[in-house]
């Protein structure tokens, strides 16, 4: 993208803001992880946890989500998902209770971005990052790890378009992204 997609702007609100914003209406604990510290970044009171594994992008990032949360599993999400549904999160958070990982796969892709982790993962992670596995879609292959995996059917009920899930990775992204404007009469 050229930028920093935290800062993007869709509807005229960052994208960081509206997703932090909106994870802070469902759960009591929200975390920004970051790799580094970020100027101008603004965390709503939030904590914030730094890359306990440098160098190990989402997976380094979600392993440092897991070792920080007070709880015993994590929704974790990437910053660049404008339209999360808190709908799509609940379903997803009550899906399966003994579950390790709950994610969903869309047009034959995992989205493990937008997934539920419970705290046993974290030793899978920490050896996958030791073995420069960053893949986090290897951890759903995990035979000791519990997985839920949410098709397209099971979701189709809350949009056919799947917005919960889109990311912004393109200007088209952006673009398509923003609201049409409004037409005064």
């Amino acid at each position: 993208m050229g930028l920093d997609k935290r800062f993007m702007k869709v509807g005229g609100v960052s994208v960081f803001e509206r997703t932090l914003s909106l994870l802070r209406t469902i759960f009591a604990e929200s975390i920004v992880v970051l790799a580094e510290p970020i100027a101008m970044l603004d965390v709503q009171g939030c904590p914030v946890a730094y890359d306990l594994l440098p160098n190990a992008g989402s997976l380094g990032g979600l392993y440092t989500g897991l070792m920080t949360a007070s709880r015993p599993s994590v929704f974790a999400v990437a910053c660049d998902m404008p339209f999360l549904d808190p709908d799509v999160i609940h379903c997803m958070l009550s899906r399966d209770e003994t579950a390790d990982v709950i994610v969903a796969r869309l047009a034959g892709r995992f989205q493990p971005m937008h997934a539920v982790y419970s705290k046993r993962c974290v030793s899978f992670l920490q050896a996958m990052a030791q073995r420069q596995e960053l893949r986090i879609q290897k951890l759903f292959e995990q035979e000791h790890l519990r997985t839920t995996i949410l098709t397209e059917h099971d979701l189709r009920a809350f949009g056919p378009e799947f917005r919960s899930f889109l990311n912004i990775n393109t200007p088209n992204d952006l673009a398509l992204a923003e609201p049409p404007p409004s037409v005064e009469s």
